[in-house]
């Protein structure tokens, strides 16, 4: 996701080869989605909730049986690069309200520790007090361990904006490990200065 936004601003040739790709993908609707466009405003509603999101003018979206066609009216570079980007954030979406969007977040470090105090979430990292985040509407967080955060949700750009949040708490230290990362993250570790010696 953040590659095509990357790709968009940048505005590189290659970037907007691979968009145009992207964006000429059909979109399939599942069994139980429902989806309404009106405007530059789709609606898309499924098990996991109900999504709402303007689409940026330029671009034509259609229902075609049960599948979401995203059309562009040139092929201008910054045509091509809107295509494939508004393409991904519907795909998202339908994505979303079917499937949900999960991130994954461990601690490491001597004490450190999460726990969920009603819709809280509070962190013990080191700091001379606990740290209380408040997840926005439509993000979940379980702690099924004190040292696992789950974060799940139907919006993507929700779910990845609270787990950075919650990571940005206490960032990975790449000399001793500590601190918040994501499930499978791999951090880069230094040697410090008396190893180094």
């Amino acid at each position: 996701m953040l590659y095509l936004v990357a790709c968009y601003i940048a505005g590189s040739k290659r970037g907007v080869r691979t968009l145009s790709r992207v964006g000429h993908n059909p979109i399939n609707i599942p069994g139980g989605v429902e989806v309404n466009i009106e405007n530059n405003l789709i609606s898309v509603k499924g098990p996991k909730g109900k999504l709402q999101r303007k689409i940026p003018e330029p671009m034509e979206i259609s229902i075609e049986g049960s599948k979401l066609i995203v059309k562009r009216p040139s092929d201008k570079r910054e045509h091509k690069a809107l295509h494939g980007l508004t393409r991904a954030l519907i795909n998202n979406m339908v994505k979303g309200v079917t499937e949900g969007f999960r991130k994954v977040l461990e601690l490491n470090g001597v004490g450190y520790r999460a726990a969920k105090q009603g819709s809280k979430l509070v962190l013990t990292v080191g700091y001379s007090h606990p740290v209380e985040l408040i997840p926005e509407d439509g993000v979940e967080v379980e702690v099924p361990t004190p040292t696992q955060i789950i974060i799940t949700g139907s919006d993507n750009e929700k779910v990845g904006s609270f787990a950075a949040t919650v990571r940005k708490v206490r960032e990975p230290d790449p000399y001793k490990g500590k601190g918040i990362k994501y499930e499978n993250e791999k951090i880069m570790r230094k040697v410090g200065k008396a190893a180094a010696k």
